[in-house]
């Protein structure tokens, strides 16, 4: 770990064990560790050296002064998002104060929250002849959407993967059976994902939002959307890679005389 440079380390989505192991040793070793508390648990740096703290309290300015300054005397420093920094971590504007001040910076990837809801679900979200697109999104609130990027824009290409958006269910709900998917398309909720108080909730676009209201989930939640998430996927068969086919050959395996002579 290279003094005076700030490392932007995704902390996974709670799970202690889902820590890469380059993330693990880089917490160890760091002398300053600003971590985003609403999110990421403090017990990730129990018993480490470093002096910790919590960012939720700070603004842009106080973090820039925290990093800057402790890089510039020569301390390891790791800033600590949830999941992966580069999804939702708001780390550009940190990175361009830091590019400013002329203090080194380095990202280290962790695990999303949204691989966590798909583990927890059961769920592979890129299903052969079914889809294979994964769209990282969120619902349009305070902050606004691109133009293009609107949920009625996203709406049936593929797995929807929905950060930031549990308070406003009836509104994505609305917006997408607007844009035309129908009533029943599968929607699978997922609260505080991979850690002890992990919730699952399973439903349709049809009644997502009043099951959400009704388990009262309104932080940390990940909802996916889309015919990946039908749970009875798993029963009906199907939807094989080719990969795996006896009549597919690729630089690995040839194909079987008898699996070619059937095709």
């Amino acid at each position: 770990m290279e003094p005076g440079r700030v490392y932007f380390v995704g902390a996974g989505p709670g799970d202690p064990e889902l820590l890469t192991v380059k993330a693990r040793r880089l917490i160890d070793a760091a002398d300053y560790v600003l971590f985003t508390g609403s999110l990421v648990p403090e017990l990730l740096f129990a018993g480490i050296q470093a002096e910790v703290e919590d960012s939720k309290g700070l603004d842009l300015d106080e973090m820039e002064r925290r990093l800057v300054s402790r890089a510039q005397a020569g301390r390891r420093v790791v800033r600590a998002h949830t999941g992966d920094p580069s999804i939702y971590g708001a780390i550009h504007e940190q990175i361009v104060r830091l590019e400013r001040a002329g203090v080194p910076w380095e990202i280290v990837p962790g695990v999303t929250s949204a691989f966590a809801a798909a583990a927890a679900l059961g769920a592979e979200l890129t299903i052969p002849d079914l889809t294979q697109t994964v769209i990282l999104t969120r619902v349009e609130g305070r902050t606004p959407m691109p133009d293009g990027e609107k949920l009625a824009d996203l709406a049936g290409r593929g797995t929807l993967c929905l950060y930031l958006s549990a308070t406003l269910t009836d509104k994505l709900a609305r917006e997408l059976l607007a844009a035309g998917l129908p009533e029943t398309t599968p929607v699978g909720v997922v609260q505080y994902a991979s850690m002890p108080e992990q919730r699952v909730l399973r439903g349709t676009l049809g009644d997502v939002a009043a099951k959400v209201r009704e388990a009262r989930m309104r932080a940390q939640v990940m909802i996916l959307i889309g015919p990946a998430l039908d749970p009875e996927l798993k029963h009906r068969g199907g939807h094989e890679s080719r990969l795996y086919a006896s009549d597919f050959s690729h630089r690995f395996r040839r194909a079987s005389a008898a699996a070619e002579e059937a095709s």
